[in-house]
């Protein structure tokens, strides 16, 4: 691959195969939880906490690492993580216990939350002279490749999880070799002079740089932006139940199961969301953050409904409703974080967002997998639909209310 066959395609297309590539291994693993639960003999709880402890890793990075970005350019972030995404797939890939395949899925996660960040400050730095300078535009569009690369993952381990031999081996090779080609494409990329200090940072790297600290807005633009972290807070959470327990609990509702059903599930939701930011990326933010709280309301009543219906009707219509209220919700914070932020701060916001939206994650699937083991399944998602419904009624209701998201209709 020659500098000038790259050079040939503009290095946004290949800032964004990096990011698409290098998130895609995060998800893989969801419709195999199935098969390790059967081959290691694990409790829910045990699935849960390999889980959460790969969102720890995601939440790690962002607490310590989270201004790189903007200290040593998101070019080398991008290509030190894509490195360490890799190589924690490969630990994965052959881990024989769980404590093995928990630290290859830590290094996944410190990695994902990284790839994400600087492939957005990438994208934003490359577009900003290419007539997409559209702040909402490039969130969106950094929003939709993020997405659908964590769709891609469980839509490609559910497949050869299903069907192909040695499931547990041969579902990560596809993430490892267009991993390579992202790694190289990144490393021999020469980009454009006004993307030169977004590519190379402030400086070199200080200690200080990796102290744990969160970045706020000023207090003008606070309850804007608390409100707004609600949304990756309970879109990233309804999406964790069926990325981490969808195994255990698609038997009780569907007649069909096994890793290709689960992961088409987990799939389908991340595709759709990322079609439903396309197809709604011009409705103002109050009203697309309002019908994204809706929509995940309604998902997680229809969840607890099918229960006990088993209906492959109401199943279809509630990963239908996930999606979109999935897309909507992570359409709506990703705007309002694009006009809150500042490009000195851009970096420390999307992280404190991306944070937040990882303990939304992680505490709830720790509550589900232990009440699942004492209590059994159905009582554990039934609890968390409970909490999704109830905080999104607030959240949704507020944040259609606050004036700054209803001033963005008339920027």
């Amino acid at each position: 691959m020659s500098k000038s066959s790259l050079w040939t395609i503009p290095p946004a297309w290949w800032v964004g195969f990096a990011l698409v590539v290098g998130v895609m291994g995060a998800a893989l693993i969801s419709p195999l939880y199935a098969l390790y639960r059967e081959a290691w003999q694990l409790r829910a709880s045990d699935v849960s906490a390999i889980y959460v402890l790969y969102m720890t890793g995601g939440l790690c990075s962002l607490l310590f690492l989270g201004h790189l970005s903007d200290r040593v350019g998101f070019k080398r972030v991008l290509l030190v993580f894509l490195a360490l995404s890799l190589l924690g797939t490969l630990v994965s890939m052959l881990a024989w216990d769980k404590s093995s395949l928990i630290v290859g899925r830590f290094m996944v996660g410190v990695s994902s939350s990284l790839i994400t960040i600087s492939g957005t400050l990438g994208l934003t730095a490359l577009l900003s002279r290419d007539g997409l300078s559209s702040p909402q535009r490039v969130a969106m569009l950094a929003s939709f490749l993020n997405v659908f690369g964590f769709g891609l993952g469980p839509l490609i381990g559910g497949v050869l999880g299903q069907w192909s031999p040695q499931p547990l081996l041969t579902a990560y090779i596809p993430t490892l070799i267009l991993g390579l080609v992202g790694m190289a494409a990144i490393y021999r990329l020469e980009l454009p002079g006004h993307a030169h200090r977004a590519a190379h940072g402030q400086g070199v790297l200080r200690w200080q740089d990796c102290m744990p600290r969160l970045t706020w807005p000023a207090r003008a633009e606070s309850v804007a932006f608390m409100l707004t972290c609600g949304f990756p807070f309970l879109a990233f959470g309804v999406f964790g139940l069926y990325a981490s327990m969808a195994p255990l609990f698609l038997k009780q509702m569907v007649s069909w199961h096994g890793p290709f059903v689960s992961g088409t599930a987990i799939a389908v939701i991340l595709l759709a969301s990322a079609a439903i930011q396309m197809l709604v990326s011009r409705m103002r933010v109050h009203r697309c953050g309002r019908l994204g709280m809706l929509a995940l309301v309604v998902s997680n009543a229809l969840l607890i409904a099918n229960l006990h219906a088993s209906s492959t009707l109401i199943f279809v219509a509630g990963v239908a409703l996930t999606a979109i209220g999935h897309g909507m919700s992570m359409l709506a914070g990703m705007s309002m974080v694009s006009r809150i932020a500042g490009p000195d701060n851009r970096a420390g916001l999307l992280s404190t967002y991306q944070l937040i939206g990882l303990i939304g994650s992680m505490l709830p699937m720790m509550a589900v997998g232990w009440i699942a083991d004492h209590w059994g399944i159905d009582w554990a998602v039934t609890l968390f639909a409970l909490m999704v419904m109830v905080l999104g009624t607030v959240l949704g209701w507020a944040f259609a209310r606050h004036p700054r998201m209803r001033a963005m209709a008339q920027e």
